[in-house]
């Protein structure tokens, strides 16, 4: 097969090769999906090159860990009625050496999720690990349903996704962004009001949207840069979910004023959450998807000889969207 793999962590024009493998062939309970479309995602390229990620553990690695194509073969274990499913992958190279930047991946069946009839393989590649991060954070709690949701990073691929999803769950939602450009994302994929959070005070803006009560839920892309915001605009007894803490790794928790609160805290990472959950986040991304409203947003696509010119385009922060890497297939 055609593939694209590093042998030693470093910048991407550097240490990613394209050239030939061999073909993989699926053990118990795996399957071999026939890529159609890789997605980036920001964790593959620190992966790739070894920023606040552990070192190399395998003599090579194969990228990304997103992905959609179609089962071709099932590994014993594995129901062989699966052999010609279009699937949409996440988590691919997590723990393994091999992701989806070839022609074949191997996988876990149950990192395999069915893509319903209609959604093109890019759109499956674009899902993944910020769909499944999204779902966690917006219903890992329990359900929105009339309650007031914060989206922090409402144009970034997991709050583009929670944004929708919070909304199809039926609850209000207001999302903070950093730009004009940024706004009209967020806005288009639903979101009751969105604040430009370098222009404008976001605890005003929230607190006199939602009439000085605050919020129930914050999805937070920046837990620490964003702690003093948040406790000041989320209510009693509500939840924090995040996935990040760029601006400031190690923050200092204000302990008193959390249990004064009775707040949660809940951390969000695909790769460690429960099988039952990602289960359920597969299951009811695929109702959200079959149900009409989801949109994508696909920010830019490169062949798969080109690997590493996409991995450059997400290191460079400037993109708006998920970066897709067109393998072969059904890309449409």
């Amino acid at each position: 097969m055609k593939a694209v793999w590093y042998e030693r962590n470093g910048a991407a024009h550097d240490v990613l090769r394209y050239g030939d493998m061999p073909d993989p062939e699926p053990g118990p309970d795996e399957v071999r999906v026939a890529i159609g479309c890789s997605g980036v995602n920001p964790s593959d390229v620190k992966r790739r090159a070894g920023s606040n990620q552990p070192p190399l553990a395998y003599p090579r690695a194969i990228p990304n860990m997103d992905g959609a194509g179609v089962i071709d073969r099932v590994g014993p274990g594995v129901d062989p009625a699966r052999i010609g499913q279009r699937v949409w992958l996440h988590s691919t190279a997590h723990q393994r050496a091999f992701g989806t930047a070839a022609q074949y991946a191997v996988t876990p069946a149950t990192r395999a999720f069915e893509l319903p009839p209609g959604i093109g393989l890019d759109v499956g590649a674009a899902l993944g690990v910020p769909a499944m991060t999204a779902h966690r954070a917006v219903f890992g709690a329990g359900a929105v349903t009339g309650k007031t949701v914060l989206v922090t990073g409402g144009a970034g691929a997991v709050g583009f996704y929670a944004i929708q999803l919070a909304k199809w769950g039926g609850a209000q939602v207001l999302a903070t962004v950093s730009g004009a450009d940024k706004a009209v994302f967020a806005t288009q994929a639903g979101a009751d009001a969105v604040f430009n959070y370098r222009t404008e005070n976001v605890t005003d803006r929230v607190l006199a949207a939602t009439a000085g009560s605050g919020v129930d839920l914050i999805v937070d892309i920046d837990f620490g840069a964003n702690l003093a915001t948040s406790l000041a605009v989320i209510k009693d007894n509500a939840v924090i979910a995040t996935y990040a803490s760029m601006g400031q790794a190690q923050p200092v928790l204000p302990a008193y004023t959390l249990t004064r609160k009775n707040l949660s805290i809940m951390g969000v990472l695909v790769y460690s959450m429960p099988q039952a959950a990602m289960q359920a986040a597969g299951t009811e991304v695929n109702a959200w998807l079959r149900s009409g409203r989801a949109i994508h947003n696909i920010a830019a696509r490169f062949p798969l000889p080109r690997t590493a010119d996409a991995h450059m385009a997400v290191e460079s922060g400037i993109l708006i969207g998920k970066v897709i890497v067109e393998v072969g297939g059904d890309a449409v």
